[in-house]
């Protein structure tokens, strides 16, 4: 099978234009061109208003030999290459031996844990997946009770429960992560046999959406205990077994539960998501290796999502194949702060995602549709473990800043999880808001106008300041007045990292597999479940091997 990449076609061409274009990149007659998929599509818009399509498609056809040899390397007309067409099916790197003494536990339901314990279901390994919170649609009605009555329950919400942090999102499914042995194929391939729709696996930025995200997440669940896996709700781990020889190695011997109960076993894929604090201190407690590493905060902004697709689109917004506009946006203040947009959530609402009771903590969500009135995006700042000392010292100093930020925000937004708010131009103007403009908030429970200096540090605020009036020359409008901005934004990565060898094991204790966000190893879903295939790996060739 050939690919050929980097063809160019009209935005409104007809059906059959791909296949003409094919056949002239090729110089082949249509009867030899057996068949073609389309690998990727993406767009070019650069020019507003004449917006063109870029297609790769794989090709089958009987001259395939001939036609690499002549065309490999031939750039063409319009720079399109023709190549082998790369395999991407994935192919499992161990079987279960026939007795298994202990099964392989899973230590959350997050896109990592997901497939960890789809992956190992899949190899034969029969795994228990422990998640402390709820199952999805039980989490989804917890979720709505703090956004409707401001009722938070600690263990099942936006952060903890079936699906992770991930299934409140927009749920993209596109990364920046190196992937040569197609990992992110398994993962989409997998999402669509549980019903996502088969462009995900062709579309440059692929997304779900929260609702069919919930239905997905059921139906993989289904397909884990029907291979022989096992799943429990409730079930948070409090602490590790660890044998420690007269060498000092240490080895994972197994997890106690909240409830009391202890679970034997020598292979614990760690899959916890970036806000189990209460687990990242008892693992620090326990001396399993744990560093501080950078993350980012900042607040939500809110535009009028007409706004951002005419800034984008031009007079071709709009245009079904492109849905609502989103962004990326990049800054280098003058303090030397960067900073940059996170997580754009075209047509979609800022939502409360706090786990832990009176602090306020904002992230966006959209659905499939994308048919939200406002586009709302993360602007955040990075910060490293040098700008932690004020709060603590050790690795978990950043948990100490997250939480200070979060519960000022509560405070500044009233004290019953409305969260602070600004508009983007008294913010720039540096005076405190009184009423709302053309764009209104979506976070629920509701927002407090006023003045959002004291809900962050001050080289934040300088440095979001100076950046959206630089923003604005990029997209024409960003700055605008009746913008608004909702804080905070604290949850952007995990503040620390449960460091790993090459094998997958912590670097100081055998048996513990440290996977996904909340090991600092990913940052969304796909580069979650991907990381989260790896962990099964590298648990399938320890228990195989015997180590």
């Amino acid at each position: 099978m050939l690919r050929i990449t980097e063809l160019k076609l009209p935005l409104d061409h007809d059906d059959d234009a791909l296949a003409a274009a094919i056949l002239a990149r090729l110089g082949i007659c249509a009867d030899e061109l057996t068949g073609y998929t389309v690998a990727k599509r993406s767009y070019d818009a650069r020019k507003r208003g004449a917006i063109v399509l870029i297609y790769s498609v794989d090709v089958d056809t009987p001259r395939e030999a001939e036609l690499l040899a002549r065309l490999q390397q031939d750039p063409g007309t319009a720079g399109s290459k023709v190549i082998p067409a790369p395999d991407t099916s994935y192919r499992f790197v161990a079987r279960a031996p026939a007795s298994l003494p202990l099964r392989p536990l899973v230590i959350g339901m997050g896109p990592c844990g997901l497939f960890a314990g789809l992956v190992l279901a899949q190899m034969g390994f029969n795994p228990i997946i422990l998640e402390r919170g709820k199952a999805v649609r039980e989490r989804t009605v917890d979720t709505f009770g703090l956004w409707r009555k401001r009722v938070l329950d600690p263990e099942s919400n936006v952060q903890f429960g079936e699906g992770g942090a991930g299934t409140f999102s927009d749920g993209k499914l596109y990364s920046q992560i190196s992937d040569k042995q197609h990992h992110g194929r398994k993962v989409l391939t997998e999402f669509v046999a549980a019903g996502a729709p088969e462009e995900i696996l062709y579309v440059s930025k692929p997304h779900i959406g929260t609702y069919r995200l919930v239905s997905m997440v059921e139906k993989m669940r289904g397909t884990i205990e029907a291979l022989g896996g096992e799943i429990r709700f409730g079930q948070r781990v409090d602490d590790l077994l660890v044998e420690v020889d007269a060498a000092g190695v240490r080895q994972l011997r197994g997890v106690t539960l909240a409830s009391g109960e202890e679970l034997r076993a020598d292979h614990v894929v760690l899959a916890l998501g970036h806000s189990a604090r209460d687990t990242f201190a008892m693992l620090h407690a326990r001396g399993v290796f744990v560093e501080a590493k950078p993350f980012s905060l900042g607040f939500r902004i809110e535009h009028p999502q007409s706004l951002i697709d005419q800034a984008r689109f031009g007079p071709q917004a709009g245009h079904p194949l492109f849905g609502a506009a989103d962004y990326k946006l990049v800054h280098h203040a003058s303090n030397g702060r960067s900073v940059y947009s996170f997580c754009m959530c075209p047509g979609g609402t800022v939502v409360a995602a706090t786990s832990e009771p009176n602090r306020v903590v904002t992230n966006g969500m959209s659905q499939y549709s994308r048919n939200e009135r406002n586009a709302n995006a993360g602007i955040v700042v990075g910060i490293t473990p040098e700008d932690y000392a004020p709060h603590g010292e050790g690795p978990l100093a950043g948990i100490a800043l997250q939480r200070h930020w979060e519960s000022q925000a509560f405070v500044l937004g009233g004290g019953d999880y409305s969260a602070p708010a600004q508009r983007v131009g008294d913010f720039i103007r540096n005076r405190p808001s009184t009423a709302f403009g053309a764009v209104l908030p979506s976070y629920t429970p509701g927002v407090t106008l006023g003045s959002l200096d004291e809900a962050l540090p001050r080289y934040a605020i300088d440095a979001i300041r100076e950046a959206l009036p630089a923003f604005d020359k990029q997209i024409r409008g960003f700055a605008m007045d009746d913008a608004l901005l909702t804080g905070v934004e604290t949850r952007t990565s995990s503040p620390l990292r449960i460091t790993r060898g090459e094998d997958g094991h912590s670097l100081n204790t055998r048996g513990l597999f440290p996977a996904g966000e909340g090991a600092g190893y990913a940052g969304g879903i796909l580069s979650a479940g991907v990381d989260g295939i790896k962990t099964a790996e590298a648990v399938a060739r320890s228990i195989v091997a015997g180590t």
